[in-house]
């Protein structure tokens, strides 16, 4: 894989060792990250939630062979941004990398769209992946802020479910969908201090991000 990309004209740092890859991190700023989840010394979520610590924007991309719903959840909860299941293609790993690196430029703290906001109570800070509260500071996962961000920007209209899904997951699966789900419940419950700020689900259709 390693040999592959860097024929593809990518500068690749390889390491095996999980325990290695924070302190390789201090001499090496990485575009993207793709990451093992069984990995020796720390496994892959410890090591991503580590990694977010550092590179909050970070796009990473998990490759797994654990299949089932709540492996690949705990992989997005732990900071990951996309996965890929074993046994894929280098066409595919490829293929998810650019898209990753292109929703990055998207939303590259240069755009007007990382400007701080005021929503209700709280101050939303995109560049600095912050939640914050006269109470605390939350931070967001990359996902977190991608998710609150369009809301935020259609905010008291509606935000069609899909185009939530397609522009930040690249495609509206039932899979992606159920990902969906979650983030918008994390979001809620950041938000459940403040009345005036409310996430309303229209059934089969999209949400409703209302600040009063």
């Amino acid at each position: 894989m390693k040999d592959t990309l860097q024929k593809q004209g990518y500068d690749v740092l390889w390491e095996i060792d999980g325990a290695n890859v924070v302190s390789a991190f201090e001499n090496y700023s990485p575009d993207i990250c793709v990451l093992d989840i069984m990995l020796p010394n720390i496994d892959g979520y410890s090591l991503c939630r580590s990694i977010r610590g550092m590179f909050p924007q970070l796009p990473v991309i998990f490759l797994t062979a654990k299949t089932e719903t709540h492996d690949i959840l705990k992989g997005f909860e732990s900071g990951g941004t996309d996965y890929v299941r074993k046994p894929f293609s280098i066409e595919e790993l490829i293929a998810r990398i650019e898209n990753q690196l292109k929703l990055g430029k998207r939303y590259s703290p240069q755009t007007n769209e990382d400007s701080v906001a005021s929503i209700g109570t709280f101050i939303f800070e995109p560049a600095s992946y912050e939640l914050r509260s006269p109470a605390r500071i939350i931070k967001l996962s990359n996902r977190d802020m991608q998710v609150l961000r369009m809301l935020y920007a259609n905010r008291n209209r509606i935000t069609p479910r899909k185009d939530l899904l397609l522009t930040i997951w690249g495609d509206d699966s039932y899979f992606n969908s159920r990902i969906l789900d979650v983030y918008i419940r994390k979001l809620r419950g950041y938000f459940l201090s403040d009345p005036s700020v409310e996430i309303i689900t229209l059934k089969g259709n999209g949400y409703i991000f209302r600040v009063s």
